[in-house]
């Protein structure tokens, strides 16, 4: 009988081993299909051989094949398994990898795993941030005795990190030694997640000592946490060593420096960190947006936005959602408008960022309708949508529909937060639900385990003194443990007006006026209040006290955006140039409304003049001014948006509610305190604000 010599049997296994190699190396797939073909034709399968084809599968990201290999090979070992395991792990498939994982531990197949499985096994964990998985796999590990080696422990770190379980890492970190970077960058970022600032920075400590040379990881995760703890110096520092390493720049590291100056409040050194960069992308060009906006440098992100666009770079989702957020910020519909229509060609509208965004900007622009249209029309929606909405509801003072979204979001499983219960007992102060109020305050905020606010106290405040309750809330106020601002004192003080208490009113402007003695409002309300009630003395002794400390009312301006540019309007105005036109309107105006039962209230004059002059000077308060000039420029019918920065008086609310009736226009007015949306000769204040 012939026999074939056994160094003549293995030649062609041997080929097919290096010929497996070289097609996983290069991930040629069609070479691997043909070795496997072969194999299956002259049944010589060893374990070794299917080994390499499972690697070649997950590398060309074949799972479903991978997996029908696996399960039919005749003869599997701890290799096999971390293959499938790694494959299904880097394919984004971690829970399948931890199935594996599982059927090798304690199903069929009874592998003792290897530290390479383990090390697979716990990243599997970290992905998912499955705490349970990962405190089990870490028990299996110091039962197999492999705890001693460096990357299962710096993968139970990781694990540990991601899941948040801090403790724990820190019980795997203080029983080892000489950890590599990649453990400090985890510890420090899991610190940082965790809002642990302070221990962030003892590892640091530690990392500084242990370690000479950081990678872009490391120079991330520190700059992150200078931003946190709002340490400009250190990130400096940082920031200087980057430049003298002589590092190359990565998208991150240069994202990470603009954005650690821009939290730091240091706009000026972010900027100057940007122009600085060898190369810009969107990332870049994100980050300096970001840090202009969040210091409230609005124009400057807008113009910056620009400049990108004029680069030939292409925005994404979350350039948008800064450059919205600017438009917020300044209340500037019209450029808002356009950010919206740009995004939606790009494709770039869908995104839950955008979305979000677009409800803030139109929220903040006036305009309802758009907000409510944004809203509705995302394909997705997170807590921040929801809670946007409602609390735009409430504050235009559709409390109806807050409380109806509100509803909704429940229906919808998706739980609030402290931020959803601002809207929604907003919500009950605009309709004088007391009751249904103080329920979600004591009982459905407490259910959910949510610790009311000052926030939440202060709208209870606002319920309480629009329900007329005003003993009610001296009680409150004097029964409730918490430190309350002037905002709720000022609630507090405006409803005493509305009341007529003038009596209460004194005491709370006195208090008030302890706490901030340069608050100008309330010592024009103290005014108002001593001159209603017809004593002089006491109108006197507040502008005498006003003059000893220098306090001068600050001039009403409002302001309105036609096309791309932003008028300005101070009361009295004579400079602008359309003046003589914008005149002749207010004039037209006036008389139209005051065919419909307009009587100016001069009381709302602060001038010490005759009464005629005194109707004169309401006539060229600011917001009327720059109605005036909407309804010039403006197409007929058209909706106009109008700032203030100060609140709105009770003859400009009376005018202008009788001016939407004369001009068949909805009118919206953003005062210091709210918006007020006039329409067919209604506010959605309901005349109390």
């Amino acid at each position: 009988m012939h026999t074939v010599p056994s160094s003549q049997a293995s030649a062609p296994r041997e080929s097919d081993l290096h010929i497996l190699k070289v097609s996983t190396e290069s991930k040629n797939l069609a070479l691997g299909n043909a070795v496997h073909a072969r194999l299956i034709k002259t049944s010589q399968f060893d374990v070794v051989q299917s080994n390499h084809l499972v690697g070649l599968y997950c590398k060309c990201y074949r799972l479903s094949a991978a997996r029908q290999l696996f399960d039919e090979m005749p003869e599997r070992n701890s290799v096999s398994c971390n293959l499938l395991m790694a494959g299904y792990l880097h394919g984004g498939f971690p829970t399948q990898a931890l199935s594996v994982f599982k059927l090798m531990s304690f199903g069929e197949l009874l592998f003792h795993p290897n530290e390479y499985v383990f090390t697979t096994a716990l990243a599997s964990c970290a992905d998912i941030s499955a705490l349970n998985e990962g405190r089990q796999c870490h028990a299996y590990v110091l039962k197999s005795g492999l705890v001693s080696h460096s990357y299962v422990r710096n993968a139970l770190l990781h694990m540990y990190t991601k899941c948040l379980d801090m403790e724990a890492a820190l019980g795997v970190f203080g029983g080892g030694s000489d950890f590599d970077l990649f453990v400090f960058n985890s510890m420090i970022n899991g610190f940082l997640d965790n809002g642990q600032q302070s221990e962030a920075k003892n590892i640091l400590s530690r990392m500084v000592k242990e370690i000479a040379q950081w990678d872009h990881v490391s120079y991330v995760s520190v700059l992150g946490l200078c931003a946190d703890s709002k340490d400009p110096k250190f990130g400096g520092q940082i920031h200087g060593q980057i430049l003298r390493r002589g590092m190359e720049y990565s998208d991150f590291v240069c994202s990470a420096i603009v954005d650690m100056y821009g939290k730091c409040s240091d706009v000026q050194n972010a900027v100057l960190a940007f122009h600085e960069l060898p190369g810009k992308n969107v990332v870049s060009w994100t980050a300096v947006m970001a840090s202009c906006t969040q210091n409230g440098h609005f124009e400057e992100s807008l113009k910056l936005f620009i400049q990108m666009v004029d680069d030939g770079v292409q925005a994404n989702g979350l350039t948008y959602a800064v450059a919205l957020n600017s438009c917020a910020g300044l209340s500037a519909l019209r450029s808002g408008d356009a950010l919206n229509g740009h995004a939606e060609k790009t494709g770039c509208k869908s995104h839950l960022s955008v979305g979000n965004a677009l409800i803030n900007m139109y929220s903040k622009s006036g305009s309802i309708d758009d907000t409510t249209k944004a809203f509705t029309s995302m394909l997705n929606r997170d807590i921040i949508s929801w809670n946007s909405i409602i609390n735009a509801y409430a504050n235009f003072g559709f409390a109806k529909e807050a409380l109806e979204t509100f509803h909704n979001m429940l229906a919808e499983e998706e739980t609030p937060t402290c931020v959803t219960f601002i809207g929604v007992l907003s919500a009950c102060a605009h309709l004088g639900l007391v009751d249904e109020g103080f329920y979600y305050l004591n009982h459905f905020m407490r259910e959910l385990g949510i610790e009311p606010g000052k926030e939440h106290y202060t709208c209870m405040v606002g319920l309480l003194c629009r329900a007329g309750l005003l003993d009610e809330v001296d009680r409150f106020m004097r029964d409730t443990c918490t430190e309350w601002d002037i905002v709720a004192w000022r609630t507090l003080l405006s409803a005493c007006q509305v009341h007529g208490n003038h009596g209460l009113g004194y005491k709370v402007a006195e208090h008030i006026l302890q706490l901030d003695p340069d608050d100008v409002g309330t010592y024009i309300s103290l005014s108002n209040m001593y001159s209603k009630a017809r004593r002089w003395d006491g109108v006197v002794k507040v502008r005498k006290l006003m003059r000893q400390r220098d306090i001068k009312k600050e001039p009403g301006v409002s302001w309105i955006q036609i096309g791309n540019e932003t008028h300005v309007f101070v009361s009295e105005d004579t400079k602008h140039p359309w003046m003589d036109q914008i005149t002749e309107k207010v004039a037209e105006l006036i008389t139209e409304i005051k065919l419909i039962g307009y009587v100016p209230n001069i009381a709302c004059a602060s001038h010490d003049v005759e009464d005629e002059q005194k109707e004169e000077y309401l006539r060229y308060h600011s917001e009327k001014l720059a109605i005036a000039f909407g309804v010039i420029r403006m197409p007929p019918g058209a909706a106009i948006y109008i700032m203030k920065n100060l609140r709105m008086c009770d003859d400009c609310h009376v005018a202008v509610k009788l001016i939407s009736i004369v001009t068949n226009r909805k009118l919206v007015v953003r005062d210091a305190n709210r918006f007020h949306c006039f329409e067919s000769g209604c506010c959605s204040c309901d005349d109390y604000w």
